[in-house]
């Protein structure tokens, strides 16, 4: 039996898995939340998983084969072999691609044996590829197993065909995206030049692996690109360049709003100032019990945590910026008691609340029901259509693309 729980942000799907969890209080039920590309954390390594901090891999760093010790071999091969995941065994878990963690998370689950699994957005972070054969693979797993599966989620497009039962969480009501004006920054920095990237022959290697290679790349003031490409061809490595967060950026010729990386005088500060950047990892940036209106307050600064007190004016700026996306009621809300939708609109605001001149959006409509996503696309469209400003956004869906994009660079593995 498959059953899809769809239903809005906020609208109650979280609440309705706890309760299901409770009433059936069985050792063989599992569930698995996908919070991003990477999904549930694996033992405390997430930062090891981002491309640019692999330089830190050492001896205690586990392998597939490591982590699936506890099993027989006889159990541990098949299932391998179902996935198409028996060439991962000696490969370090934080090296694994995002579809190949997705499978391997499945992989331990399905070797507990459970007669009912629940998986909470089990295609969000996902190329249109992978989703397909994961979708593929949910069917057989159902089928072949005996297993009553779950799936929950709040892009109703990603409902499989082959669901059996859907229960509907809340109103999916159609909405008329209505955006208020935009509050205009009043110290929006300006840069010197028309070129707000320029790469030149840029090459990004992790051990015996290619992230970028030889890639040239400029983005003139205004211009809007979308970046695509499967999932591990380098989209949030070549970000990283970009937001300067990559260690290795200082070893590439790359200049950023006509100042050169490592440049006498310039700072990562300097750079960030002009930039406003949201992605799906970031919420997991965000680990202490603080306000939301907190959390938008943070992108004034550029920092992950708030350290230095906002003023009145600084405030009412945050707040206008989340009436923009509709969460201005949950200013004084605990980041970490919003649904994930919730949190991904707050963080939109964030990445917004400084009227950035470059707009680094990487995969923003993630996690968001039908509604929002129209409603933040249209926002990114009306952003975006003012004079001078740059965008740069990530999208596995071509649909969720706004009509502004004028340029496109695809990335391949």
């Amino acid at each position: 039996m498959i059953t899809a729980i769809i239903g809005r942000n906020a609208s109650g799907k979280t609440q309705w898995v706890e309760q299901f969890r409770k009433q059936t209080a069985s050792d063989k039920l599992r569930y698995i939340a996908f919070r991003d590309s990477y999904g549930p954390s694996v033992d405390g390594a997430y930062y090891l998983q981002l491309r640019w901090n692999q330089h830190d891999i050492d001896h205690e760093t586990p392998t597939v084969r490591e982590k699936l010790a506890s099993w027989p071999e006889s159990e541990v091969r098949p299932l391998l072999e179902f996935f198409h995941l028996d060439d991962t065994l000696d490969k370090y878990i934080i090296t694994l691609s995002s579809g190949e963690l997705r499978k391997f998370q499945l992989v331990r689950t399905l070797l507990c044996k459970p007669k009912m699994l629940i998986l909470d957005n089990p295609f969000i972070g996902l190329d249109a590829e992978t989703r397909q054969q994961l979708n593929d693979l949910l069917l057989r797993i159902a089928r072949e197993q005996q297993l009553d599966l779950y799936l929950v989620l709040a892009k109703t497009d990603d409902m499989p065909a082959y669901v059996d039962d859907v229960i509907r969480i809340g109103n999916d009501v159609p909405d008329t995206p209505y955006i208020p004006e935009f509050p205009i920054s009043p110290n929006t920095p300006e840069y010197p030049t028309d070129e707000v990237i320029r790469m030149r022959n840029v090459s990004i290697r992790y051990g015996d692996r290619t992230i970028l290679k030889d890639l040239n790349w400029t983005v003139r003031r205004g211009e809007r690109w979308a970046l695509s490409g499967p999932n591990g061809s380098g989209k949030s490595t070549l970000l990283s360049l970009v937001c300067a967060d990559n260690p290795q950026s200082y070893a590439c010729d790359i200049a950023l709003f006509g100042h050169r990386r490592g440049e006498s005088g310039i700072s990562i500060w300097d750079i960030k100032r002009h930039i406003g950047y949201v992605s799906p990892e970031l919420a997991r940036s965000y680990h202490r019990d603080i306000p939301a209106l907190r959390i938008v307050a943070s992108g004034l600064k550029d920092t992950v945590g708030l350290y230095v007190r906002t003023t009145a004016d600084e405030q009412q700026q945050c707040r206008q910026w989340m009436r923009v996306f509709g969460v201005e009621g949950l200013a004084d809300r605990s980041f970490l008691q919003l649904s994930s939708g919730e949190q991904r609109l707050v963080l939109l605001a964030r990445a917004f609340v400084k009227d950035p001149a470059l707009l680094i959006l990487d995969e923003p409509l993630h996690g968001l029901d039908n509604v929002n996503r129209r409603h933040v696309k249209a926002v990114i469209e009306a952003f975006c259509r003012r004079p001078d400003k740059t965008l740069i956004m990530v999208t596995h869906y071509e649909e969720e693309l706004p009509p502004c994009i004028t340029h496109h660079l695809r990335l391949s593995r």
